[in-house]
């Protein structure tokens, strides 16, 4: 119980970084997507149904705060948190280090999924360009960040969240 207060206050935080601190102390290639490394840490830690609301949860609140199209990073969480999930249940995912190349991973697959959605759905010329320019820095501050999570308590207790 009190597990899972810990993580519901550690999502509303992360939440709340996202949205309201980070755009204002951050350029926007070099913000990490800490609503992204959330929700790869339930991917790799949380059962399927409660796990995939979130996730899908957590994307809505990315579109709602910063996305182009409503739904779009809900869909495109929701994908990668069922693959990561599905492939979870066969390595080590209490690794620091695989939670690290997790969310780098993840965040190639959410720019990837995200463009080819916005390439079938939609009219928008040089969205490809604007995309991939920005991958790089988005990609190491995901890094950067999902090695702080590491570091945190809550990471290295190897109980699930449910």
């Amino acid at each position: 119980m009190i597990r899972n207060i810990a993580a519901l206050f550690a999502l509303v935080v992360a939440v709340i970084l996202q949205t309201s601190v980070l755009p204002v102390h951050m350029a926007d290639s070099f913000k990490p997507d800490l609503l992204m490394v959330a929700m790869v840490y339930l991917a790799l830690r949380s059962s399927v149904v409660p796990g995939a609301l979130l996730a899908w949860i957590l994307g809505l609140v990315k579109d709602v705060f910063s996305g182009l199209y409503l739904g779009l990073n809900a869909f495109s969480f929701l994908i990668i948190f069922l693959v990561i999930k599905s492939i979870s249940d066969l390595l080590y995912a209490e690794s620091g280090e695989l939670f690290v190349v997790t969310v780098s991973a993840a965040t190639v697959a959410c720019v990837t999924v995200n463009l080819i959605l916005l390439l079938m759905l939609t009219y928008t010329p040089g969205i490809t360009y604007s995309m991939t320019a920005g991958l790089l820095p988005h990609l190491l501050a995901n890094a950067f960040a999902a090695s702080l999570v590491t570091l945190l308590p809550v990471f290295s207790s190897p109980q699930e969240v449910t």
